[in-house]
């Protein structure tokens, strides 16, 4: 990893380890999330595109941005360490090309996810889905500026406080315009993102 965009991630890195700091000898439990109906998230972070995953060619760096808002769909199911609840996800993204030139892309993103209750103060999440972004990259070889997302990933959620959460996820992330224009570059690339949860 180099370039623009590590400083983004570095300057995130440092913010978790203050917040971490900060609540050291400190360890809440996650009943919280358990009975909890809503997730307001912030998360921020830093991707880079895969060149030669696919039919990826160009090196992109993103600063990102995503508020979420979350909504529980059930209790807890399911038995043993892959007990959880269903969870639909509605996003808000705003990721920043840092490299190769200063641009934008932003849209929505709707995911499901399943958060393991299992443990006692932390949450393991799976999540997928996908969504339309709007793509100011001015990359002749996309075709299109309306694109659509799909996405895949992981990430834990460790309670710092009854229903707060500090959030680290990674996602993988593609970007096309799904045949709709031609020429058609795909952006496969992977995030890095950090953040923080409040549950209702």
């Amino acid at each position: 990893m180099h370039g623009p965009g590590q400083k983004y991630l570095l300057s995130a890195i440092a913010g978790l380890v203050i917040l971490l700091g900060s609540h050291v000898g400190f360890c809440a439990d996650a009943a919280a999330f358990k009975t909890a109906t809503a997730e307001y998230t912030f998360l921020s972070g830093y991707g880079i595109t895969h060149r030669g995953f696919g039919a990826t060619r160009t090196q992109v760096q993103t600063f990102d941005n995503i508020a979420r808002f979350g909504w529980f769909l059930s209790d807890e199911a399911g038995s043993g360490w892959y007990r959880g609840r269903h969870e639909l996800l509605m996003e808000l993204p705003l990721h920043l090309a840092v490299d190769p030139k200063v641009r934008t892309m932003t849209g929505g993103y709707l995911l499901g996810s399943w958060k393991f209750t299992s443990p006692e103060d932390f949450v393991p999440y799976v999540l997928a889905g996908g969504g339309v972004l709007f793509v100011d990259l001015g990359l002749p070889t996309m075709g299109s500026r309306l694109d659509f997302s799909y996405q895949g990933g992981t990430g834990i959620q460790y309670f710092i406080a009854k229903d707060t959460a500090l959030s680290f996820e990674y996602r993988y992330h593609h970007i096309s315009n799904a045949g709709t224009a031609s020429p058609n570059e795909p952006l496969n690339s992977s995030k890095i993102l950090l953040g923080i949860t409040i549950f209702r």
